[in-house]
């Protein structure tokens, strides 16, 4: 079975986004452990308020949605969305099952990328299998936090971790689903 790993960008006080949704604090001056990341996945999971907000960056700059990403399956969880690019799937419909019918197919793991919404309710049925957290050293002080609405305690099990110069700490946890 595939992993489905949450990978993304946390501040130091367990923010995800700035109070305006900016995230202009996430560090780009190096790779970060994007590349060997990539090598382990071929699809992502997507929400709506995420996917569009990849849309525009990738129209406003290079094409490209995360430098150095490669061609990866799409998946945009939205209800409202009624068409994605052709080389995206929408799902619509029962999100949880067709998550774990997608992580059930053969292939690489899976990046939870966002949003919020999508990966708590993730966490929630215990779908998501390793959590990859890049802690920048900045506190934000409110914004949009990691976790919103959990429930119950979730043991997590430690994988690695690696510090940068710059301050940044990649960690990676293994998720307990009972």
């Amino acid at each position: 079975m595939r992993k489905l790993i949450l990978g993304l960008a946390i501040t130091l006080d367990g923010y995800i986004e700035g109070p305006n949704g900016e995230y202009d604090w996430c560090f780009t001056d190096q790779d970060y452990g994007l590349n060997e990341f990539f090598e382990r996945i071929d699809a992502i999971f997507i929400g709506r308020k995420s996917y569009e907000m990849l849309q525009q960056h990738s129209d406003n700059g290079s094409g490209e949605v995360v430098p150095g990403m490669p061609a990866l399956t799409e998946y945009v969880f939205s209800k409202t969305l009624t068409s994605v690019k052709d080389s995206a799937v929408l799902i619509s419909e029962d999100s949880i099952a067709e998550a774990r019918r997608i992580k059930n197919e053969p292939g690489k793991d899976i990046w939870l990328f966002g949003g919020a919404l999508l990966y708590d309710s993730m966490m929630k049925e215990g779908l998501v299998d390793e959590l990859w957290l890049s802690v920048h050293p900045i506190l934000l002080g409110g914004g949009k936090l990691l976790f919103q609405d959990q429930t119950g305690r979730r043991k997590l099990r430690f994988l690695e971790s690696t510090t940068y110069e710059t301050g940044l700490l990649s960690i990676r946890y293994g998720v307990e689903n009972n």
